[in-house]
């Protein structure tokens, strides 16, 4: 298997680097802005990195020859996110995981509901992120759109919560290694469980009214 990953240089998406090279033996292509200046190759026989703008067409549709699935780190502006829809139909390239942010659809009830509302629910990039999503969910991609709820690092800490879309979110707070490790499972899903799916990401037994963290 190929990946292409979008947004290399993001948290998540080095930790999926690294997870990647060490429990699969897939091919992988990192995708940044000035990629060679912020990302290292630990393999070179299994990895490549390239350098390209999310809005960037025919860079986009260059790094997706020969790939099978897509990761999108970060879905923050829905012109990008256009581009990228396009450039993977293009390309013939249909598998994508993509990650989003929760409260897209006013899914986080009581009263971290509230305080997710006052921290992010009226600001430009929640509405990129809202838009991004409806285009992706009407694009006939099988897509995976990952809606994480606030994030921190705790090594080791891989234990994750998902609903699904229309159900009532749950968890404050989940870690970057949770999510990390949801992906690689989501990516070595044999069935089609995971596709056309919009997923909410939370720690099992944190609902709570914020994040342990604020």
């Amino acid at each position: 298997m190929k990946i292409l990953i979008l947004g290399a240089a993001g948290q998540i998406a080095r930790m999926l680097t690294t997870e990647l090279l060490n429990k699969t033996d897939y091919s992988i292509v990192l995708y940044a802005r000035n990629g060679h200046n912020r990302l290292t190759i630990i393999d070179d026989s299994r990895e490549a990195i390239l350098d390209g703008d999310f809005k960037d067409r025919s860079k986009l549709i260059n790094a997706m020859k020969d790939v099978d699935l897509v990761y999108i780190n970060d879905m923050g502006n829905e012109e990008s996110t256009k581009t990228i829809i396009d450039a993977m139909h293009d390309a013939g390239v249909r598998r994508v995981i993509a990650a989003s942010v929760l409260g897209i659809y006013d899914e986080v009830p009581g009263a971290f509901g509230e305080w997710n509302k006052r921290m992010i629910g009226g600001s430009p990039r929640m509405r990129s992120q809202i838009e991004s999503a409806q285009m992706l969910e009407s694009s006939n991609l099988d897509y995976t759109l990952l809606r994480l709820t606030w994030l921190y690092n705790q090594a080791d800490n891989t234990k994750y919560l998902i609903t699904q879309k229309g159900e009532p979110f749950k968890g404050a707070q989940v870690t970057r290694q949770a999510v990390t490790q949801l992906i690689i499972d989501i990516i070595q899903e044999k069935s089609n469980k995971y596709l056309q799916t919009s997923l909410g990401v939370g720690e099992p037994n944190t609902d709570w009214v914020k994040p342990s963290f604020y």
